[in-house]
């Protein structure tokens, strides 16, 4: 037998048994779970009770088509037009996947042939690497430092080599909280052109920008024909569980995407694509009102968290606050999140697990804040031990 190892560095599940281990911590110790980055209540009422019209009325319970059902993909592309002014075609422009995961990866599969590049944003969103690593190509980290997380746009021209094939973006940014600004944008487009590189943007939390805006890089002049845009319906309306997202782009991508998708899903999210294709349609005071409260409850952990002693660098989007532990005299955050549940009756997540090199992010640990805000005033009197 080829005694090859079976898993690589980036393939090796690492995120997925700490993300484990923890939510076992927090059930044993009755912990407050803020690791794992989903909320703790349900969205709108109205959009449940579509999904539930939807399974009554037998719509989705059988397979839906390969692309996504009609109503979500025009949906999508009103949703595009409407906050961004771009304009996609929900018949060859739009496909709807099983979550932004399936998307990432289907399209990792589909535009990435072995020992192609793909620069990426570290610390990075768990399933990159493994998608990256799955389709045979080999990630290139943009690593984002303390304190602003800011891309280094001389070290990313750097990095460009002739095997470079894509930029996998990440805005606003998961775990740091960082946007992209339009001038970074307009920096990393310009490169994407000069040299002819695919560009990914992951845009799941859209419409979670704190501070800043969010613009998606396929608006920029030159980009629409080379950029794959994703969303997802889970952030935004707090149903993670129906596992709806979406890519847009120019239709020879997403054909590409979907000939690849279509051997992971097939299809998936039925009766779910129909209540989703009607929260897209909410009014803008939903999306504002739903940015205010999450605005709120940042500002809720931040300041406890300071007060609790960490270092924090508040998010300009996302749910998530990353926080260094080194002011606390600690510096090893897998060793700080496993004795957190029993010091304190919180969990949180070494930001090292999204790191290719871990000992970069060693000392940061993330704490999510898409809670009641009740469990969040509890979580912040109980971190408040620490400092004592």
């Amino acid at each position: 037998m080829n005694a090859r190892p079976l898993l690589n560095r980036r393939l090796d599940g690492l995120e997925t048994t700490i993300f484990a281990e923890m939510s076992a911590l927090a059930t044993a110790t009755g912990a407050i779970n803020l690791g794992q980055g989903f909320p703790d209540t349900d969205g709108p009422e109205e959009i449940r009770e579509a999904a539930v019209r939807a399974l009554r009325e037998g719509k989705g319970n059988q397979y839906p088509p390969g692309p996504g059902i009609p109503e979500l993909r025009a949906a999508i592309s009103d949703h595009q037009q409407r906050f961004y002014d771009l304009s996609f075609d929900p018949d060859t422009e739009v496909l709807v996947t099983a979550g932004a995961t399936e998307a990432i990866a289907a399209t990792m599969l589909a535009l990435l042939e072995p020992d192609d590049e793909v620069i990426a944003f570290e610390p990075f969103y768990d399933s990159y690497a493994a998608c990256i690593a799955l389709a045979g190509a080999k990630r290139v980290p943009l690593t984002l430092r303390a304190p602003s997380f800011r891309p280094d746009l001389d070290e990313l021209r750097a990095k460009i080599t002739p095997q470079t094939r894509l930029l996998l973006l990440n805005t606003p940014h998961n775990p740091t909280g960082m946007v992209l600004t339009a001038e970074e944008q307009s920096t990393i487009a310009a490169l994407a052109i000069e040299h002819d590189l695919l560009v990914v943007t992951d845009e799941v939390y859209e419409h979670l920008v704190f501070e800043g805006t969010h613009r998606p890089i396929a608006a920029l002049p030159g980009m629409r024909g080379r950029t794959v845009t994703i969303g997802s319906a889970g952030k935004t309306f707090s149903f993670t569980g129906w596992k709806v997202g979406w890519v847009t782009a120019a239709p020879p991508l997403v054909t590409a995407v979907r000939s690849a998708k279509q051997f992971l899903t097939y299809v998936a999210s039925g009766p779910f694509q129909y209540a989703v294709a009607e929260a897209l349609a909410l009014p803008d005071s939903y999306f504002a009102d739903f940015r205010a409260d999450m605005l709120a409850k940042r500002d809720l952990l931040a300041a406890g968290l300071a007060d609790a002693g960490f270092g924090v660098f508040k998010p300009a989007g996302t749910y998530f606050v990353t926080t260094d532990i080194r002011p606390l005299g600690e510096s090893d955050g897998f060793a700080f999140c496993r004795a957190l549940p029993e010091r304190a009756g919180v969990v949180a997540i070494p930001n090292a697990v999204f790191y290719d090199h871990r000992e970069e992010g060693a000392p940061f640990v993330r704490f999510a804040f898409c809670k009641r805000k009740d469990v969040l005033e509890e979580a912040v009197a109980r971190l408040r031990r620490l400092a004592v």
